[in-house]
């Protein structure tokens, strides 16, 4: 069972709240400087101070209390729960407030490690010292809930209802479970009353949505989901969009594009609907919608997505370009290094796409799917003993992916070692015994010589009313029948996959899988028919080339002069025609501009009210991310090149420098720093 981090966590906010600790050796000088580094994000020396504490005071409970928790929140955990024992046996048993947190946190540690038992009792141990605790219950019945105990897990939520009846956790609790039981009207009765308790929760509508589709209410799931998003992009309601049933999808989509028409500046309406349309294949319609947001907001990410769907439609030289502007923007994406070398693969570039896949590799190392994305490439290259290798190592480090067996297993077959190829296939079928997405086990009962039980698991996987896969699985099912030389069944799946909307045609094309159809007539004439159906899905959209990323204005190469003043990059750069000058930041995420700036222009006519969007949160080149008032600034010139709305954030420091960053540089292109000259040489995007 795989849980993830949904504990809440006591001890972090004991660092804010001294007062909650009794004396017990805590106003040395060792305590006071760790809380005083923590507090400050230091942690590697909060940590030295820690230890120095301990080493003066070895029974001081709440030295070891603090410690596990910066351990915890480093990951740390087998060392967490190392230091969290001595803390609860150092700990003064009379303070039993502190020792339940104790335990609650000993509780999340062992969620951490996967312990669920050991989670369980810690945290039902600490619930016995403090049963008025809602969080420890909070903890407790999500733990229940995330095994199916429906009935504790409600126990505990009701529970927190009269703890904390003004707070909505308990009520959300509540329906969590009521929909899991698919009391889809109970549910909304209880998120119903959260929401009046805090009408910005965001997660209860996101949950409320979720009922709502289990009843088929469309109408009203759309709303709540919208609801959602506009709060805070809340990422459950962000799943219940992209994976709309298609009876609500027309309602799905005119609801965001009434959001993108009432928010025009703001870039996230526009990612939604490019996600819906691609999800949906509509790739030339989600491109516009990601030009839209790029426009807006310049993000690496959107390219990304551009970039994905011109590799959908076989436009690899355009995925391509577009995946190199992402870099040049956030050169230390490992996905994008990932995306690159998928796409020379179905050019039939392998040895670019290793390349590729080594970067990917070298910049995730311990992570197994770019080794076993490598053994893929090198299969097709006929580099057996390589692509073995790189099964293995991707089994090493994650054991339980079914597919890395069967790579190495076919390759083993190939280089005459059979034996070795039925243990992978037979690890498989351990591994992969429920039909699913992403299932592979049919194809090792083909390979151990078991058709009939190859195809009783593939149906079975067909057969899941629930299943959201269906084009994927129809085409797994024309692999495994050309495989067994059934070409009937083979090219009535194809159908049915391309029929549900498989568009992938450069795979088909080159998969070996089908190499037992790719020559018959009924085999082209199917590619034919659904490419041109490919092709009317995906006419370009009037207006918009969607070729272009950026706007249509940057179109030269410009030098823009610079000086340096105190160790920083200064530019002329004008706003809405108002002069000014920038610090050039290629490191900060946005264009910043202080309190002081904003409010002149603001009182002048520079910066209109209908300017200000909002609020929002923006970074520095340290990373540092800080909250302001988002603007729209209408038009920007930079060396004689144009940029029209331009998302900025205004800092609540009066003394901030005005920062250029990405979101401008971005849309720019490639930017050359010539010291000597001391210009900055800007070649506009194509």
């Amino acid at each position: 069972m795989n849980l993830p981090k949904i504990i809440i966590s006591f001890i972090a906010m004991l660092f804010l709240n001294m007062n909650m600790v009794c004396a017990q050796n805590t106003d040395g000088y060792a305590f006071q400087r760790a809380i005083e580094e923590y507090r400050n994000g230091n942690n590697a020396s909060a940590i030295e101070w820690f230890d120095k504490e301990i080493k003066e005071h070895p029974n001081n409970g709440y030295a070891f209390l603090y410690l596990a928790t910066l351990r915890y929140e480093l990951d740390e955990y087998g060392k967490a729960l190392t230091t969290i024992n001595s803390a609860i046996d150092k700990l003064p048993k009379k303070d039993k407030e502190i020792g339940a947190a104790a335990l609650g946190y000993k509780g999340d540690i062992m969620l951490a490690l996967r312990d669920t038992v050991g989670a369980l009792a810690n945290y039902s141990d600490a619930i016995k010292l403090n049963s008025n605790n809602a969080s420890l219950l909070i903890n407790r019945g999500n733990v229940y809930y995330a095994q199916n105990n429906y009935i504790l897990a409600d126990k505990d939520f009701q529970r927190v209802t009269e703890l904390e009846p003004g707070e909505p956790v308990g009520y959300v609790g509540l329906a969590r479970t009521a929909i899991a039981r698919k009391d889809y009207s109970a549910a909304i009765t209880s998120l119903d009353h959260a929401s009046r308790l805090d009408p910005e929760n965001a997660r209860t509508y996101a949950f409320r949505a979720e009922a709502y589709i289990g009843l088929k209410k469309w109408s009203e799931a759309v709303d709540d989901i919208i609801k959602s998003l506009s709060i805070n992009g809340d990422a459950k309601a962000h799943y219940l969009m992209i994976n709309i049933p298609n009876e609500a999808l027309p309602a799905m989509k005119a609801r965001l594009q009434i959001q993108a028409n009432k928010e025009s500046n703001e870039a996230a309406w526009y990612y939604y609907l490019g996600q819906l349309s691609q999800k949906k294949n509509r790739y030339r319609d989600a491109i516009k919608f990601y030009v839209k947001a790029n426009e807006r907001d310049a993000n690496s990410i959107f390219l990304e997505r551009i970039a994905d769907c011109y590799f959908d439609l076989g436009d690899y030289s355009q995925a391509l370009t577009q995946v190199d502007k992402a870099l040049s923007m956030k050169p230390d994406d490992e996905d994008l290094y990932l995306l690159k070398g998928n796409i020379y693969n179905e050019m039939g570039n392998q040895p670019a796409a290793i390349e590729q896949l080594d970067k990917y590799i070298e910049m995730t190392p311990e992570f197994f799917y770019g080794y076993y994305r490598r053994g893929w490439f090198r299969d097709e290259q006929d580099d057996r003993e390589g692509a073995i290798d790189d099964y293995t190592m991707a089994i090493t480090l994650e054991p339980s992916y079914a597919y890395s067996y069967i790579g190495r297993g076919r390759d083993y077959e190939k280089l005459g070692r059979r034996d070795a190829a039925i243990a992978d296939y037979k690890m498989v079928l351990e591994l992969d015994t429920v039909p699913e997405q992403g299932s592979c086990a049919h194809y090792a009962y083909f390979f151990l010589g078991q058709n009939k039980e190859a195809e009783a698991f593939m149906q079975r996987y067909l057969d899941k009313p629930d299943e959201g896969d269906a084009d994927g699985g129809n085409y797994d099912a024309a692999c495994l029948y050309s495989l067994m030389g059934n070409k009937d069944k083979a090219l009535y799946h194809l159908r049915e996959a391309l029929s549900r909307g498989y568009r992938r045609f450069a795979h088909i094309v080159v998969d070996h899988d089908l190499d037992n159809i790719r020559n018959t007539q009924q085999f082209r004439d199917l590619i034919q028919e659904y490419k041109a159906i490919q092709e009317r899905e995906n006419v370009p959209t009037e207006g918009v080339d969607t070729n272009i990323i950026g706007t249509s204005s940057v179109s030269k190469t410009a030098e823009v002069p610079f000086i340096r003043e105190q160790g920083v990059t200064k530019v002329k750069c004008s706003i809405n025609d108002l002069p000014l000058h920038f610090v050039f930041d290629t490191g900060a995420a946005d264009v910043t501009i202080s309190m002081v700036e904003a409010t002149f222009m603001l009182k002048n006519g520079y910066i209109k009210p209908t300017d200000i969007i909002g609020s929002a949160r923006y970074m520095d080149a340290n990373g540092d991310i800080s909250e302001g008032t988002a603007i729209n600034l209408r038009h920007v010139n930079f060396g004689g090149l144009e940029l029209d709305n331009v998302r900025a954030s205004v800092v609540r420091n009066q003394k901030a420098p005005l920062l250029l960053g990405q979101s401008v540089l971005g849309r720019l292109g490639t930017i050359e720093i010539d010291n000597s000259k001391s210009v900055l040489r800007i070649t506009a995007l194509h």
